[in-house]
C-alpha cells in the first residue's frame, strides 16, 4: 500500500553530517547512539548533499543465435560523494591529505604535503535528520578516498573538496550499514 507520510528529504544532523575514525574503532549500531569522540567531524558539506551510487554491474551470457540464457554480476560498487567545503577545517584536510601529510593548526600555522601515498581506509559515519525528525545514519566500516575532484579558487564559489569514497566489504561481505529511527520521546 502506498503512503505519502513514506517519501522523506534529508538534511545533514546539526552539528556535522559526516565523521571520519580510524580503522577498527567500534560502530555504531542506530541511529540515536552518540558518536564516541574518536570520531572528527568534517563539517559543512555543499549544498548538493552526499550521493551513494551502489548498482550493480552485469554480464549477460547469450546462446548461440543470440538468446540471453543468463545473466552474471560482475561487480557491485559502493560509493559516496560529497563536497567539504571547511577548507581550513584540519580533519577536512587530514580526510583529503592523509593524516601523515597535515600539520599544525590555524593559530601556529598548517603545513599540507601533496604526494602519492596511499590514503588509509577509515571508518565513515553519515547523520542525517529525516521529514517529522527521524534520524538515519549511515555506517562505512571501511571506506577509502578513491577520488578528489578539481580544487577551485575563485571569489564566486567556497573552497572545497569533491570527495569520493569507496566503501570497502568488511568481515560480513557488508559495505555499509544503514540505521533509520524516530527519537525517543523526552519526559516532560
Amino acid at each position: 500500500m502506498t503512503d505519502a507520510k513514506n517519501v522523506t528529504t534529508a538534511k545533514p544532523k546539526v552539528g556535522g553530517a559526516i565523521y571520519s575514525a580510524p580503522l577498527g574503532t567500534i560502530l555504531p549500531t542506530n541511529a540515536l547512539t552518540e558518536l564516541d569522540d574518536v570520531y572528527k567531524s568534517l563539517g559543512y558539506i555543499s549544498e548538493d548533499g552526499m550521493t551513494n551510487s551502489n548498482s550493480p554491474s552485469s554480464e549477460n551470457i547469450k546462446a548461440w543465435g543470440g538468446d540471453v540464457v543468463a545473466s552474471v554480476q560482475t561487480e557491485k560498487e559502493d560509493t559516496f560523494a560529497y563536497k567539504l567545503i571547511e577548507a581550513t577545517n584540519v580533519d577536512v584536510l587530514k580526510e583529503v591529505y592523509g593524516d601523515d601529510n597535515v600539520t599544525g593548526d590555524l593559530e601556529n600555522g598548517i603545513e599540507i604535503k601533496a604526494n602519492s601515498k596511499e590514503l588509509e581506509e577509515h571508518v565513515i559515519v553519515a547523520d542525517m535528520v529525516l521529514k517529522g525528525g527521524i534520524l538515519k545514519r549511515i555506517v562505512l566500516p571501511s571506506a577509502k578516498v578513491s577520488e578528489i575532484g578539481e580544487i577551485s579558487y575563485g571569489d564566486a564559489d567556497a573552497v572545497g573538496y569533491e570527495t569520493t569514497v569507496q566503501a570497502i566489504a568488511d568481515k560480513d561481505g557488508n559495505t555499509h550499514y544503514e540505521y533509520i529511527q524516530k527519537p525517543q520521546a523526552t519526559a516532560p
